[in-house]
C-alpha cells in the first residue's frame, strides 16, 4: 500500500468517541469454557441478546446521598449507572435490592442490569454477552475513573449557576476547585463484588428471600478514633450487653412495628416478622495483634517462654500482662503512652425478608437505651404496644449501619 493509500484509508477509519470504553485485557487469558457459554446462553433473555446481570456493590454510605438514584446528588445507583454506561457505550438502567439511605454503608447491597453486547466495529450488531468476570473488572475499572458520578453533577451545577446567579465565567474559577475537592473524594468508596448471570425474569429486589444489617456500637470515654469516623454510633456510656439482649427477646419476631416505623413510610402495613436480633461484642477494629498473640503464633512455646522471660526482666511489674489488657485497664500506672485505649465494640444484627422505613435505627436507639439503663424491659414492652414512634427515643445515626447481606435462591447453575 502506498502512502497515499494509507493516508487515504487511515482518513476514513472511524473517530475515537469519548463513551467508547478502553480495552481491557482477558480474565485470566482464557477462552470462554463450554460450560461457562451455555450458562450465558441459557440465562438470556428470549429473543435477544441482553443479558441480566446480578451486581453485588460494597461502598461507603457517608460518601453517598444513599443508594437510590436522585436527579441533582450524587447516589450510589447513579454512580454504578455511569460506569455500566462508559464499559457497554449505551444508557443501562440499575435496579436496587435495598434504598439504603443517605450516610448507611454496605458491605454488599444487590441490583441487576440488563445489559445488551453491540459491536464497536459493527455498529447494530448484537455479540454474546460478556462473562460475569469480564463485567466485575470492566465496571471497577470505570469505577475508578475520578469523573463517574460527579460529571452530570458538575454540568447541572453550571447550569444553575448560570442560570439563577448570571455570572458567566466568573464562576469558572470556583468551579474549577470545586471540581478537585469533588474528584478527590469520590476515589475508592464503592466497588463491585461479585457479578452473576440471572435469567430475565430475575428482580434483585422482588427475589430476595432476606437481608441482613449490622449496626456497629463503640462503647468508652475516649474519643472516638479518626479510623472510626463515620463508621460507628460512639456512646460515651458503659453498655449493658445482657440487658440489652433480653431487650432483643422482645422485639423479634411477628409484631406490629409502627413504633419503629418513621414518618414517610411507604410500606401499607407495619406488621413485620424480625427472624433475627441480636447484640454481639467483637475486637474493635481495626484491630492489631498484643504481646501474648504475637508470641503465640509467631514463636510457638519455647519461644513464648523466652520472650515472657525478657518481658519480665525488663518491666516486673508488667509481667503477663498484654498490650491489650494494659490499654483497656483503667488503673493508674498501666496506660501505655501513645497507645489509644480500645472501646468495647457491639454489634446488633438484624435480619428479616424486609423493613419498614427507618425500622433498624429506631430498634438500635431502644437497644442502645436499654443498655445505658435509660430503658428498662418493660419500657420497651411498652413502646411495641404503643403503636406509635414518638414513644421510641430518637433513632440511632445513619453511620452505624450496614447492610451487611441480601441472600437469594440462586441455584449453581444459574
Amino acid at each position: 500500500m502506498t502512502g497515499e493509500q494509507q493516508s487515504l484509508s487511515l482518513s476514513h477509519q472511524r473517530p475515537e468517541s469519548p463513551l467508547r470504553p478502553c480495552k481491557l485485557p482477558r480474565i485470566d487469558g482464557r477462552e470462554s469454557t463450554e460450560e461457562e457459554s451455555e450458562s450465558i446462553e441459557r440465562n438470556m433473555t428470549p429473543n435477544s441478546r441482553t443479558q441480566r446481570y446480578l451486581v453485588a456493590i460494597e461502598y461507603i454510605g457517608t460518601r453517598f446521598s444513599g443508594a437510590q438514584q436522585q436527579a441533582t446528588c450524587r447516589t450510589a445507583m447513579g454512580v454504578l449507572q455511569d460506569a455500566f454506561q462508559k464499559f457497554v457505550g449505551q444508557p443501562v438502567s440499575i435496579f436496587c435490592s435495598s434504598r439504603t439511605d443517605a450516610g448507611v454503608h454496605a458491605l454488599s447491597n444487590v441490583c441487576h442490569v440488563d445489559v445488551e453486547r453491540i459491536s464497536k466495529r459493527k455498529p447494530g450488531e448484537v455479540l454474546l454477552p460478556h462473562e460475569p468476570a469480564v463485567v466485575l473488572k470492566a465496571v471497577n475499572h470505570f469505577l475508578q475513573d475520578k469523573i463517574i458520578g460527579w460529571k452530570s453533577f458538575l454540568v447541572r451545577l453550571l447550569w444553575e449557576c448560570v442560570h439563577d446567579l448570571k455570572l458567566d465565567g466568573a464562576i469558572d474559577e470556583e468551579l474549577l476547585k470545586l471540581d478537585v475537592f469533588l474528584l478527590q473524594k469520590s476515589e475508592g468508596d464503592i466497588m463491585v463484588v461479585d457479578v452473576k448471570c440471572v435469567p430475565s425474569d430475575f428482580h434483585a429486589r422482588y427475589k430476595a428471600l432476606e437481608r441482613t444489617y449490622f449496626y456497629r456500637l463503640l462503647s468508652g470515654k475516649e474519643p472516638l478514633s479518626t479510623f472510626e469516623k463515620d463508621r460507628a454510633w460512639h456512646v460515651p456510656e458503659e453498655l449493658n450487653v445482657l440487658d440489652m439482649q433480653k431487650a432483643c427477646s422482645v422485639l423479634v419476631g411477628h409484631h406490629d412495628f409502627s413504633s419503629f416505623r418513621a414518618a414517610g413510610c411507604q410500606a401499607k402495613s407495619p406488621i413485620r416478622t424480625l427472624d433475627e436480633l441480636t447484640v454481639t461484642e467483637v475486637a474493635s477494629s481495626p484491630y492489631f495483634p498484643s504481646v501474648l498473640d504475637r508470641e503465640q503464633s509467631s514463636y510457638g512455646l519455647a519461644s513464648s517462654v523466652s520472650v515472657s522471660k525478657k518481658l519480665q526482666d525488663d518491666s516486673p511489674s508488667l509481667a503477663g500482662i498484654s498490650d491489650e489488657l494494659i490499654e483497656n485497664s483503667g488503673a493508674v500506672g498501666f496506660h501505655k503512652f501513645g497507645v489509644r485505649k480500645r472501646h468495647r465494640c457491639f454489634v446488633v444484627t438484624a435480619r428479616a425478608l424486609s423493613f419498614l422505613y427507618h425500622q433498624v435505627r429506631l430498634l438500635v436507639a431502644v437497644l442502645k437505651s436499654v443498655g445505658t439503663g435509660d430503658l428498662t424491659i418493660s419500657d420497651v414492652e411498652k413502646i411495641l404496644e404503643a403503636k406509635n414512634v414518638m414513644s421510641a427515643p430518637p433513632m440511632a445515626p445513619a453511620c452505624g449501619l450496614y447492610l451487611g447481606h441480601v441472600n437469594y435462591n440462586l441455584p449453581s447453575d444459574i
